[in-house]
């Protein structure tokens, strides 16, 4: 009963369930004054719908998760780690600024291949916004206390994005001679990465990591609930697939 209970409340009385819910009570008001207008909001219901429940959201993140595989063999001569967002002030162990969830997994995948490989680390990310943390300067910090030595680990805090990314490190490849640099970004994300890179004449490996979607997709009855973390992974797809366009267009 209290599982039931914790359902409905937070399912159905936070966003975006609330809005699921204003939604259908408003479609069934402009039936009565304007049939016309009710089938408008009606297909938007449903398409919102589809947006916030995970049998879709997985299967549209999943697809760009798919495009490259962890490879069972990473051979490089250094680790480039992409920037995924962070905080400005907040108290951290070794200063300020904490990574986001997507740009925490990135540097801990990067601790991990730097454990195996000891190569250097090139950390791409710089301030994008006044309210958010220079992300190479932060996980610089990060990185130290955890015991990677400062000598291998090398900086490019300029990029405000992923073209970016690719010019600015594709700079530092050249002055420090690697050849063959293992890139770390979000499996979400790693096919418009190689694309950028790719457009820069930089070969990578893929190496991605964050997987927000199992490999396996098994159908379960609370995929048809509306979340807000599909309606966030049901984003994040849209826009991997609208910049993997631009891209390929210029």
């Amino acid at each position: 009963m209290v599982y039931f209970i914790k359902f409905i409340y937070s399912t159905f009385l936070f966003p975006p369930g609330i809005i699921l819910v204003g939604l259908f009570f408003l479609c069934l008001y402009a039936f009565q004054k304007h049939r016309k207008l009710a089938k408008i909001i009606g297909i938007f219901t449903v398409l919102f719908y589809l947006c916030t429940i995970s049998l879709v959201s997985d299967r549209l993140i999943g697809s760009l998760e798919k495009e490259y595989p962890v490879p069972s063999l990473v051979e490089g001569d250094v680790i480039v780690m992409l920037g995924g967002g962070s905080t400005l002030d907040t108290p951290n162990v070794n200063g300020l600024g904490h990574l986001s969830g997507f740009a925490a997994n990135r540097l801990l995948t990067s601790a991990q291949l730097y454990q195996k490989l000891h190569i250097p680390i090139i950390l791409s990310g710089g301030k994008v916004l006044e309210t958010t943390g220079c992300e190479a300067q932060i996980s610089k910090l990060i990185l130290l206390g955890l015991g990677v030595p400062e000598e291998k680990i090398i900086i490019e805090d300029k990029s405000l994005n992923t073209t970016e990314n690719a010019m600015y490190t594709k700079v530092l490849l050249g002055k420090y001679g690697f050849k063959r640099p293992v890139l770390v970004t979000s499996a979400f994300h790693m096919k418009r990465s190689v694309l950028q890179f790719e457009k820069t004449q930089v070969t990578v490996l893929p190496y991605p990591t964050d997987y927000q979607s199992n490999i396996k997709n098994q159908f379960e009855l609370h995929q048809l609930w509306p979340s807000a973390g599909a309606l966030l992974n049901t984003s994040l797809a849209l826009k991997e697939y609208v910049g993997i366009l631009a891209v390929n267009w210029y």
